[in-house]
Parts: structure tokens; sequence; C-alpha cells
């Protein structure tokens, strides 16, 4: 990583334990992740789930869907 995208111990870890590209995935997750939970990125609580999300695609069993995610046909 180039940069920590965040100024905190998230970011820090991030910085140094992630991928260019995992984190180019989780970019790409994070905006179904943004859409689906309907995320309101002025509030301060749509950020604590982003990040939530975030750590647990990163560092955890992966990321949750959201309970009503419907998997798009494929094309």
């Amino acid at each position: 990583m180039p940069y920590k995208p965040f100024n905190d111990a998230l970011g820090d870890r991030i910085f140094n334990e992630i991928s260019m590209e995992a984190w180019k995935l989780w970019i790409e997750h994070s905006k179904m992740v943004v859409n689906e939970y309907r995320l309101d990125l002025t509030q301060a609580e749509s950020h604590k789930k982003l990040k939530d999300q975030c750590e647990q695609f990163l560092f955890g069993e992966g990321a949750a869907l959201p309970p009503d995610f419907v998997q798009p046909a494929a094309k």
C-alpha cells in the first residue's frame, strides 16, 4: 500500500499487512456494501459500519452480505 487509508489503528494495520491488490478487491466490495446497506457516508454510524465490514473483509472471515442481498444474474 502506498498510503494509509484511515488515520487510526485499522489504517495502520491495512497499510502494514494488506497488498494493493487486496485493497482494490475491498474497494469493489465496498461499493456493494454502501449501496445495499444504503449507507450515508456523511454520518458517523455509516462510517463505522463500513469500517467494520472492511475489517471483516480483509482480516476476518469475510464481510457478511446484507440480509436482503440478491446476487445479480450472470451476463
